[in-house]
């Protein structure tokens, strides 16, 4: 393929993923469940098409989309949630994978065991980009976007590990269960500490940090780094971008100066935005490559194939679920699958079970196969469908599901939270205020007069401004204690004062516009200008309050 031909590639794909996100956000349809079709369209179609390379996936796709996906999480969060995180990241992929595989070695004419579990590994672990974005679209409860979004994060590293271990037993190598187990542990152990270190070190680069566009280099820089470095010491590289993000992401805050995170967070949403449109792109475009492997398989053997992958895909994980869920109190509070020991009610389950949708990293990691593989164009054929039909299938019905459930978050009890540390913080900046005011009067020797009066000025304007942001914070907490449902209540002060603040800024921008055509205001100082009101824009909420 040409450079040119790659090129119009590129912006063909751009075009469709816009164009898809476009109408997913004008019909309620989520995108990942779109682009596929699309994909599977055009590749249907007469022309050249785009081959997924595996390397370039695991290498180059995958450490950025779990790294921004890891920076997002909670690591408190993930913590409390630890048991059923692992339970469905570790136990219940390696569950899926022996299942399949021993399905595929008992049902399926000639299929060995060894590429049964590697078909097994490749389809155990869910891809939560489908479900997060409909979760959150229709208000799905916090902890069960934590699980979702801590499953997401951790169950490939256990997926990819498996997958090797059985690749190294189909090209003859020698197996045993317990060196897997123990190779299994150290990959897991020493991923995670180069993720650790990898996040030491960018803890280390604060100063650099507080620079946006450094900031940016080594934010984008990170993950190829945990991962190269992982592989190359022979761990989980998965594993350690994953530790590298929550790590970083839980320090953020400290570490990264104000602009350096506003520009670093749009970087990674843009980065998110293309690599998963062009991969959900991806997934469909392989239909036919794949299923031009299949004319040397009767059909019932890949009937029955198919029914083993997807069958195991769809029951196992609903089976697991309600498994650990009706466990003894004392047994669910050791083994469990909750916070502290709290179960997951019968709608929750219903959820997460519906919520275990497959995307490229499957598709990535079965391309991995060696081509000595038996039956690998069954085994790619199965994969393919288990993603299409999940991320199809599931992507398109989670958001009915959910509705129809009535999980949803209690919007009114998370904004009362949030204005309440706003009062909070409201009040640490008004003592900080008394304090340095004390300070003024205390220890008046090393100012002058124009200057002690000029602080003090400073520190009653603050406190005006901060009491005025007091008393509205104030005013929405009561609001929302007095509010009767968990649907936002509506203040038509709030929401006036929120369309005069807005038509007063393109007010502004006008005027900043009208300079600029006359030649009066440089476009640098335009620019200048821009940015500001910009910033104050991006303080006002999209949603009430």
């Amino acid at each position: 393929m040409s450079a040119e031909t790659l090129l119009l590639f590129v912006l063909a794909a751009v075009t469709v993923v816009v164009a898809v996100r476009w109408f997913a956000g004008r019909t309620g349809l989520p995108a990942a469940a779109i682009l596929p079709v699309i994909g599977i369209t055009y590749a249907l179609l007469p022309g050249p098409n785009v081959v997924l390379e595996p390397e370039i996936v695991l290498t180059f796709v995958l450490p950025p989309l779990l790294y921004s996906a890891a920076l997002d999480a909670s690591l408190l969060a993930i913590r409390r949630n630890v048991r059923i995180v692992v339970s469905l990241s570790v136990i219940l992929v390696l569950i899926t994978a022996l299942v399949i595989g021993f399905g595929f070695h008992y049902l399926v004419a000639g299929a060995t065991l060894a590429a049964g579990i590697a078909v097994g590994a490749a389809v155990a672990p869910p891809d939560p980009v489908a479900a997060l974005a409909v979760g959150r679209k229709v208000g799905l409860p916090p902890r069960l976007v934590t699980i979702i979004q801590g499953e997401g994060l951790l169950n490939d590293a256990t997926a990819l590990t498996i997958l090797s271990f059985a690749s190294a037993a189909i090209i003859g190598g020698e197996f045993s269960a317990t060196a897997a187990a123990f190779r299994f542990v150290v990959a897991a152990v020493g991923g995670a500490a180069v993720g650790a270190a990898v996040a030491y070190v960018v803890r280390l680069l604060r100063p650099v940090n507080r620079d946006p566009m450094s900031a940016n280099a080594v934010s984008l820089a990170t993950p190829f780094a945990a991962y190269l470095l992982g592989e190359h010491l022979h761990v989980s590289g998965v594993l350690a971008v994953v530790v590298a993000g929550l790590v970083v992401g839980h320090h953020a805050p400290r570490a990264a100066s104000g602009a350096s995170r506003l520009q670093t967070n749009a970087v990674w949403r843009l980065v998110d935005f293309l690599l998963e449109g062009f991969v959900f792109l991806l997934i469909g475009q392989q239909l036919p490559e794949v299923i031009r492997g299949l004319r040397q398989y009767q059909t019932s053997t890949v009937v029955i194939a198919v029914a083993v992958s997807v069958g195991a895909v769809l029951l196992i994980r609903p089976v697991w679920l309600l498994l650990t869920q009706s466990l003894p109190r004392s047994l669910h509070t050791r083994l469990g699958t909750g916070q502290h020991s709290d179960k997951l009610t019968g709608r929750e389950v219903t959820a997460l079970s519906w919520a275990g949708t497959r995307g490229v990293i499957s598709l990535a990691a079965v391309f991995t196969l060696p081509r000595v593989t038996p039956d690998r164009d069954l085994l790619l054929f199965c994969t393919l469908v288990v993603v299409l039909m999940t991320l199809v299938g599931q992507g398109l019905t989670f958001a009915p599901l959910v509705r129809r459930l009535g999980l949803r978050a209690d919007e009114v009890d998370e904004a009362r939270l949030r204005n309440e540390a706003r009062s909070a913080s409201v009040r640490a900046a008004l003592e900080r205020l008394d304090d340095l005011d004390r300070e003024r009067r205390e220890d008046p020797a090393d100012r002058d007069l124009e200057e002690d009066a000029s602080e003090a000025e400073a520190i009653q304007t603050m406190r005006g401004l901060l009491g005025q942001r007091m008393a509205r914070y104030q005013g929405r907490i009561d609001l929302l204690q007095n509010a009767e449902s968990l649907e936002m209540p509506v203040s038509p002060r709030y929401e006036a004062a929120l369309r005069i603040r807005r038509a007063a800024m393109d007010a502004q921008r006008e005027e900043l516009l009208r300079w600029r055509d006359a030649g009066t205001l440089p476009d640098e100082g335009l620019r200048v200008l821009e940015r500001e009101l910009d910033h104050e824009e991006r303080l006002l909420p999209d949603r009430r309050p």
